[in-house]
């Protein structure tokens, strides 16, 4: 699974709008907008953010497990 699609199922799954998570990663709804369509890439430093607010393993996050579960 391409980690923009598990981008947007996570945010979906727990009800929340592109302009939320944007505040997690300090971007605007539009900036987030433009990471999950695939205009701009994830930083790593905005994926790290996104798994500690997910509580989910960036290896969940990216698309190579999927279990998302920390250890």
């Amino acid at each position: 699974m391409h980690y923009r699609i598990r981008m947007r199922n996570l945010r979906e799954d727990r009800d929340l709008t592109q302009k939320e998570v944007g505040m997690v990663i300090n971007k605007s709804q539009q900036g987030y907008s433009h990471i999950e369509d695939g205009r701009a890439e994830l930083k790593i430093d905005d994926l790290i953010k996104l798994c500690e607010f997910y509580n989910v393993t960036s290896d969940y996050f990216i698309g190579i497990s999927d279990n998302p579960q920390k250890n």
